[in-house]
């Protein structure tokens, strides 16, 4: 597994107008080739009366899966520029689609590849785009009379608070980045004076916001 990642968030879409012609971008996460392919038939579908649907995905922790179609668009003008907008932003598992009503002014050879380019970002944008970073789960076990401390420290922190269970014992429930598990029990044994029950819970993705470029 990949200690961090870029990818979208879930699905979202947006919509430009390039000389008269209607763009408009979808991107959605997808896992699997599946999933992208499942993606681009369903916009495919939805706007069957439009003049292209062009799509690009790039799938799998090494990118290893990547496609690109143009969709009657002169070779390498639309999906091949939305791939490189994806390979430019670092963006695992992603498939987008960039719908295309022509307006009656042709673009251009570059002028179309601008266009796709431009649509696939300003999509990915209004989307968003999250890092997923793989965190370990700590559950830190406290008597009450630490919980202030403690819990206080933890918020300020490089760490994050998930939760906090009020049980016979104060249990809170921590994220660690993966590879920092042994310095933060070393830090939460230091801070508690060894009274804090540390135990390693599962290992998962926690998602942060990225700001868009």
């Amino acid at each position: 597994m990949l200690e961090s990642y870029y990818t979208v968030k879930p699905e979202g879409s947006e919509e430009v107008t390039i000389q008269k012609s209607r763009f408009i971008g979808y991107v959605k996460r997808c896992e699997t080739e599946e999933e992208a392919q499942d993606f681009i038939a369903q916009i495919k579908k939805k706007h069957h009366d439009a003049t292209h649907n062009c799509s690009a995905y790039m799938i799998g922790e090494q990118d290893l899966i990547q496609k690109a179609n143009d969709d009657g668009e002169p070779s390498g003008t639309a999906g091949v520029p939305m791939l490189e907008v994806l390979k430019k932003r670092g963006l695992k598992d992603t498939a987008v689609v960039v719908t295309r009503y022509f307006g009656g002014i042709k673009l251009g050879a570059g002028g179309l590849i601008r266009a796709y380019g431009s649509t696939t970002s300003a999509a990915i944008n209004t989307t968003g785009v999250v890092k997923r970073q793989l965190m370990q789960e700590m559950k830190v076990k406290i008597d009450y009379h630490l919980l202030g401390k403690v819990e206080n420290e933890v918020r300020n922190s490089k760490y994050t608070l998930e939760t906090v269970n009020y049980l016979d014992h104060v249990e809170l429930i921590v994220y660690v980045e993966s590879g920092l598990e042994d310095e933060f029990e070393k830090w939460m044994t230091d801070l508690t004076s060894g009274q804090a029950m540390i135990e390693k819970g599962e290992a998962s993705y926690v998602e942060f916001d990225v700001e868009p470029e």
